[in-house]
């Protein structure tokens, strides 16, 4: 049984854990593959809203386990063609709760994540120029997208760690929490998120993905397509069902025969 990556399901969050401590969960064939098999089982379960990613033990993930062979890796499943360590392809918001070294593969996973949280003793980098290699799981293309070319330049091509400070200041991350608090900060952030109709929240997700590989007029077309057919009258009716439950002021608004969302 391949159990280097773990996967418990908590309600609407389904939590994957990275799992070989003792090498500070360093990548190799079988965990990647692992790691996209349980994001393949969390996509396809209609009960899980949001998947949150960490590591066991100390670390969050130390990058490739260079004392390791290569390994092939089996192929991801349908709808991650190519995915390697990358999650940007599953449909529902994926959180990194970043517990600690997220070097090199560490850190694209992290990039390639919707959201990141940091605890605050961990540090992040792509540090693989150090050792005359370079990022090969999608750095040099997410990292400039997200931070910005002369941020992405300085952290790539001198290749030292950012502490959790660092991070947040550029950028890198969006959250920093106080030892102790990451899980809990990254569930109170997944509740949020899985209070929101799955149909919306997908759509949102692709349409925010594909926004910087189109110019502004394909962009805005593909807004128009996909919005105007992202959720049936069935789907729709229940996330106002689901607000108004939420809110008096959506449960004042939806109980009116005319009622229509703006």
């Amino acid at each position: 049984m391949n159990d280097t990556v773990l996967m418990e399901t908590r309600g609407q969050v389904a939590v994957l854990t990275l799992n070989r401590p003792d090498r500070a969960n360093t990548l190799n064939g079988e965990l990647m593959a692992a790691l996209q098999e349980k994001a393949g089982e969390a996509a396809r379960d209609k009960e899980v809203r949001v998947l949150i990613v960490t590591g066991a033990g100390r670390h969050f993930c130390g990058g490739a386990d260079l004392r390791s062979p290569r390994s092939a890796v089996s192929g991801p499943p349908p709808g991650a063609p190519n995915a390697g360590i990358a999650l940007d392809w599953v449909p529902k918001p994926v959180i990194a709760a970043i517990n600690g070294a997220a070097m090199g593969g560490g850190c694209e996973i992290a990039l390639s994540c919707d959201f990141r949280i940091i605890a605050a003793e961990a540090k992040i980098g792509l540090t693989e120029i150090r050792f005359g290699a370079l990022p090969a799981g999608g750095g040099t293309a997410r990292a400039p997208r997200l931070i910005g070319l002369a941020a992405a330049k300085r952290m790539i091509m001198i290749g030292e760690p950012l502490d959790a400070a660092e991070a947040l200041r550029v950028g890198l991350v969006d959250e920093v929490a106080e030892t102790g608090q990451l899980m809990d900060r990254a569930f109170a952030l997944a509740e949020v998120l899985a209070s929101r109709a799955p149909y919306a929240m997908r759509t949102a997700k692709q349409l925010l993905n594909q926004s910087l590989e189109v110019d502004l007029g394909t962009a805005l077309a593909m807004e128009r397509a996909l919005i105007s057919r992202m959720g049936s009258p069935e789907e729709m009716q229940q996330a106002r069902d689901e607000a108004a439950a939420r809110s008096s002021t959506y449960a004042n608004i939806f109980s009116k025969p005319d009622a229509k969302v703006g």
